[in-house]
């Protein structure tokens, strides 16, 4: 599977493009996608998409939930057991970063 479609992939970079100039509105912006391990834990809710580096910003849940930044190209090449990895949730709808976590 995917980890981003080409539709997300650009919503992402338009979300870093616009939080790079208003660093304000970030936590305003939208979580794109929702990533997470099918076998265990770490989950992932993504805004942001620096294309140069493949590094995405966005809401990490492994054991609490923090903001922070993944590199995409770490999770793509994570293996887990049974020959399984990280996955997209094909059903999640964009909700805004700080709905996901209030501060």
């Amino acid at each position: 599977m995917k980890l981003l479609t080409k539709k997300i992939t650009e919503r992402m970079i338009a979300n870093y493009d616009h939080a790079d100039k208003n660093l304000d509105e970030q936590l305003d912006l939208y979580a794109e996608v929702k990533l997470f391990n099918p076998v265990g834990i770490g989950t992932w809710w993504l805004s942001e998409l620096d294309p140069e580096t493949n590094v995405a910003f966005g809401i990490a849940e492994i054991h609490e939930k923090e903001y922070g930044y993944v590199s995409l190209d770490e999770l793509k090449n994570l293996k887990l057991p049974l020959g399984l990895s990280i996955e997209r949730d094909l059903y999640f709808e964009r909700t805004r970063l700080k709905d996901l976590m209030p501060i």
